[in-house]
């Protein structure tokens, strides 16, 4: 096993201790406690709450433990848009990760609820955390209700959805990408280094690194939808050719979408050296999540 596939592995059984014992210490009404427990448990590469690890451990090798309580907090907020976006009314979806969505293991009314509690619920968790001063909480609030919000991945969202059966350009693709998905992405690195350099972070060099990250990742979910293994992606491959959905690879060909891969790759890179995170697993991570198969 690779170093960074340790790394990986380790941090996501860290992260699954974690949520499990968030759920399991709320006195919730059984039928809504199990709905949670059926999203948030479901598995999945838990990449946001490892990259603020990551991003902390970057800058700072102890007392990481000021970062569990908001790493949970953000891949809660990450399950509750999976419920909500696999919604009748979102993007109508049967299945995700090889089981029956939410909704369909139990019912529309209690996945909604879910999402709603998983969403209240991760604020709760941050502004109760006993390791972080009152200014470290306000901080973190307010830029993970931004990074979830209208302006980032909510928005991104409606961006989404009214882009369907539609050309859509390159920059308009990234701009839904920024927002749907790389926002909470920048939240992770911007909290992990924040938490660890406080306000000597290099913020600008952070988020710019950020923003590609998600780009990469994005980019390489597109290319995988062409080439990838079905069995490895538990799903299968060119459903988005199909659905005439607007991706990297249709609008600039496979290899077109490959070299727009690799010049997202240099600039992450370049925003890591400015961030004083060469070596680091910020640095890693980016080219395991470049290159991933699945």
């Amino acid at each position: 096993m690779s170093q960074i596939d340790h790394y990986l592995n380790e941090n996501k059984e860290i992260v699954e201790s974690l949520l499990k014992q968030v759920i399991d210490e709320k006195n919730t009404p059984k039928q809504l406690h199990d709905s949670i427990y059926y999203s948030l448990l479901a598995g999945g590469k838990r990449l946001r709450p490892i990259l603020m690890f990551a991003s902390y451990d970057a800058f700072k090798q102890n007392d990481r433990h000021k970062t569990y309580e908001t790493a949970s907090a953000l891949e809660m907020i990450h399950s509750y848009s999976l419920i909500h976006d696999d919604l009748p009314a979102m993007d109508d979806d049967d299945y995700r990760r090889g089981k029956l969505t939410n909704h369909k293991k139990y019912d529309e009314a209690t996945a909604i609820l879910a999402g709603d509690a998983l969403l209240t619920e991760s604020f709760s968790l941050i502004a109760n955390d006993p390791l972080l001063s009152s200014d470290e909480k306000v901080y973190l609030i307010k830029e993970l209700s931004q990074a979830a919000g209208s302006a980032g991945m909510v928005g991104g969202q409606i961006l989404d959805m009214e882009g369907e059966n539609q050309s859509l350009s390159v920059t308009q693709l990234e701009k839904i990408h920024e927002l749907k998905t790389g926002k909470l992405i920048e939240f992770a690195v911007i909290a992990g280094a924040y938490l660890a350099q406080g306000e000597a972070m290099n913020e600008k060099a952070l988020r710019n690194y950020a923003y590609y990250l998600g780009l990469i990742f994005q980019v390489q979910d597109d290319i995988l939808d062409v080439i990838g293994d079905p069995e490895k992606l538990c799903k299968p491959v060119g459903s988005d050719e199909e659905s005439d959905k607007s991706t990297y690879p249709n609008l600039l060909g496979l290899e077109g979408a490959i070299k727009h891969k690799e010049k997202y790759i240099a600039l992450a890179e370049e925003a890591l050296v400015e961030a004083g995170a060469k070596n680091s697993y910020l640095m890693d991570l980016m080219h395991h999540f470049a290159n991933r198969d699945h």
